[in-house]
This record gives structure tokens, sequence and C-alpha cells, in this order.
């Protein structure tokens, strides 16, 4: 069994050694080349490369990409021109050339994507989208929307023009924009979009936002079915079972006025809780009247007589006796000599 398998090693190294890797390049952005020669799986050694455009001089790498350690790419610059030129590489390993190839690159030019994308509302109440490009000439554009997170729709934007509008946009949707580019049928043209842009976003709050969230997670539509159903079987179990839902919800009993206990929340005897706050009206009112003194005639009044005056009321009497005064001339208004003067009062 081993002697196989050996074998079948030795074959696969030696298919491997008759078909070296091959060498792909691609114009970025009309400023560099860029080369690479794993497309057919990492290589195991480190390749020297070299390349040059036509009527140029032979150059070797100085910027090479490294994978592992191993070598599996180079860029170099070139100028907007080149690409109407045949490009020539050449993959050694050591002293042995492993691969020479000519590339044309006219159609394998990849631009940039755009930069500064915005979204805005114009003056006009349409919607604006714009955007930077580091080469707008010869440039195509690609412009793709979505509203509301549906189904993407791409439109063609002609060259050199930056800008892209939708008339009269909803306040109450979301739009989002991308915009992608490549060189145009005059300038040569390519096969090669540029990845989309950053994408831009309007709406809801009619403000922008850069930062497009991620989709809704699968799981949490579940988690909210799961959630109202637990919901809807936690009520029927309180309704159903008597005994868990005073577990669950005990009653909280009602106090009544009329308990003695609510005599133990006040600081007052409970005499005088019961009692002292009745209102008596049982009691009679006994009017106060003022009377004035009035004399008798001389041919009436003695030296030692009395004179009374009794004034009687509906549940009160006044009794006011006074003596009256030796000297008939002196008035009886005199606080200071009415102590020379008997006067009682019964009530």
């Amino acid at each position: 069994m081993l002697a196989p398998l050996l074998l079948l090693l030795c074959l696969s190294e030696q298919i491997r050694a008759q078909n070296p890797p091959d060498v792909e390049c691609l114009i970025v952005n009309q400023e560099q080349v860029h080369c690479v020669w794993n497309k057919n799986g990492a290589p195991e050694v480190n390749y020297t490369f070299s390349s040059w455009f036509a009527n140029n001089k032979e150059s070797y790498c100085s910027n090479y990409l490294i994978e592992d350690n191993i070598t599996i790419g180079c860029k170099r610059s070139c100028k907007r021109e080149d690409k109407f030129s045949d490009f020539y590489t050449i993959l050694r390993h050591g002293n042995e050339t492993k691969s020479k190839k000519i590339h044309a690159l006219k159609k394998k030019v990849k631009l940039n994507p755009p930069t500064n994308v915005t979204v805005k509302i114009g003056s006009d109440s349409n919607l604006w989208f714009y955007w930077n490009q580091s080469s707008p000439r010869c440039v195509d554009n690609q412009v793709r929307f979505r509203i509301n997170n549906k189904m993407w729709d791409s439109t063609h934007v002609p060259s050199e023009r930056m800008s892209y509008c939708i008339n009269l946009p909803s306040s109450n949707s979301r739009y989002e924009f991308q915009v992608k580019s490549k060189i145009t049928e005059s300038c040569g043209d390519s096969d090669f979009w540029s990845d989309w842009s950053d994408p831009v976003a309007w709406g809801f709050n009619n403000s922008t936002n850069t930062n497009i969230q991620e989709p809704m997670s699968v799981w949490t539509p579940v988690l909210y079915v799961v959630g109202a159903i637990t919901l809807v079987l936690l009520i029927i179990m309180l309704l159903r079972h008597e005994r868990l839902r005073i577990i669950l919800i005990p009653v909280v009993p009602k106090p009544l006025l009329s308990s003695p206990e609510i005599e133990d929340w006040f600081p007052f005897s409970k005499g005088l809780m019961k009692e002292g706050f009745k209102a008596n009206y049982n009691e009679q009112a006994c009017p106060v009247r003022e009377y004035a003194y009035v004399s008798r005639s001389d041919s009436n009044i003695s030296d030692t007589s009395d004179f009374t005056v009794t004034t009687d009321q509906t549940d009160c009497s006044v009794s006011i006796i006074m003596n009256e005064p030796d000297d008939r001339s002196a008035p009886f208004t005199s606080s200071s000599e009415s102590s020379e003067e008997d006067q009682k009062v019964f009530v």
C-alpha cells in the first residue's frame, strides 16, 4: 500500500514542477499594477518577479505581496497611458525562468470606490445623492438604491456626472444609496467595476446615516413569539388556578374604618375619641342686654329707700340692686364713686 502512495506523491510533484504558477495582472485606479501568482494555489517557494511595459526596461519587483512568508504577488507603479501598451512579466526561481507572459491591460483597469458619499434634500424638495471620484474623466457610474430595505434598484449615471436625484421622496420611507465606477468605452473601456461605495441612508427622521445597521437577526422574531406564548400561558394559569394566583398575586386586605384598631393610630384617649368630638347643642342661650340707670322723682324717693330693677328673660333673670346716693347731685357714672354704692347683680 505504501508504494502506490509514494508513486502518487512523486507524480503530483512532477505535475507541479511542469505547471508553474500563472501570473495575472490588473491595473488599480490607473496608478498601480497588481500581479499575483497564487490563483491556482499557494506557491511552495519564493519566486523572483520582474516586469516592464513595451519600450521600457525590465525592472525587478521592489514591493512584494507576502502570505505565510511566501511571495504571492507584486505591486508596481504605472502611468495612465501605460494601459494601452503591452505588459511583460517574468517569474523566476533561482536562475530558472518559470513563467514568461505578455499581458494586455487595456480592459483590466479597476477603479477605487467613490468617496465622500452624501445624501440630502435640495432646495427643490428632491433627494440628491452625491459622491466624489479621484478620476472623474472617462468614468461611468452606476447607482443603486432601495427603499425600506427592499430589493435594490440600479440605474446608470452618465460620464463625469457625480450626482443622482429622486423626485419628491417620502419622509416616511428610508432610502439607502451606493455607487460604483468603471472606465468608459471612449477611454478604453474596462471589464471591471470598482467595489461599491460605503452605504449612506436618509429617511424616517429626515437625517443622514452613514452607519447602516445590520439586518435583524433571525432569532429576534422567534424570541418575540416565545415571549408572547409564555405570557398567554401564565395568564391562563392565573385565571384557572386560584391557589397559584394567590401565591403570585396575594390579596391585600381592605382596612375597615369601624375597626377598633384605628383608635390606636391617634394619640388621644378612647373617651375623647368617642365622646370628646360630639357636638352638644342642648344648652340654652342667655341673652345679655345693657340697661341705663333711671332716677325716680324726689317725691317718691326717701333717704333710706332702695331702687331695684329686675329684668326677666326667657331662661335667665337679672336683678340689679343699688342704693341711691345721699348726694343726689353727684353723678352716678364715675367708677371711683361706685365703690361707695351698694350694687348687687343676681343672675
